[in-house]
């Protein structure tokens, strides 16, 4: 039964660090399943594993870490990744969901796609406030700690997933708060 969760909790926050960052987590899975004992991924999330594979996934990295540095370039990319993220979410989690648990792989597909598709949501709504409010001078720092959060949630989500669990309800949590927060300044001000 443990393991059962454990497998969920996984998904959960693989799926969410893709809504970050689409290739982060999928490099993360690929690397694991390739060179340790940590994940054995089941036919055909087992592709992941492939070196030509892995090798376009570290090129599509790439290519997104440097395109959200760049302001302008950063709002194409999240328009582009409105498709990418939650499409390598519902993979991460159906993948992940399966190598513990027998979750139905079409609900593991939606459970990923909506848990990533929420998280570049908020992402993409977001990242234009912060341009606006700083004249993008922040965007490059603001990506970064998407960045490293997407890694830190990957990495704790296939060898903590309890704690992985833990700090994505707390960050729902905060970001509940904050717009709480935010839409009672609106009706004062308003």
């Amino acid at each position: 039964m443990i393991e059962a969760f454990s497998g969920i909790f996984t998904a959960f926050g693989l799926s969410a660090s893709a809504g970050l960052n689409a290739y982060l987590p999928l490099l993360v899975v690929a690397l694991m399943g390739r060179f340790t004992d940590l994940i054995t991924l089941r036919p055909p999330y087992d592709l992941l594993t492939n070196g030509w594979v892995i090798a376009v996934i570290a090129v599509l990295l790439g290519i997104e870490v440097l395109a959200d540095k760049i302001v302008a370039v950063d709002t194409a990319n999240d328009i582009l990744q409105t498709f990418i993220r939650p499409t390598a979410g519902a993979v991460l989690f159906a993948g992940s969901a399966s190598i513990i648990s027998d979750v139905h792989p079409v609900l593991a597909l939606i459970c990923g796609l909506l848990v990533a598709g929420g998280v570049h949501a908020v992402k993409a709504t977001v990242r234009p406030v912060v341009t606006a409010t700083s004249g993008g001078v922040l965007n490059p720092a603001v990506s970064t700690v998407e960045d490293v959060a997407a890694l830190v949630m990957s990495v704790l989500a296939i060898l903590v997933p309890l704690l992985a669990a833990f700090l994505l309800g707390a960050t729902f949590v905060a970001i509940l708060w904050w717009l709480r927060r935010r839409r009672r300044r609106g009706v004062r001000a308003g």
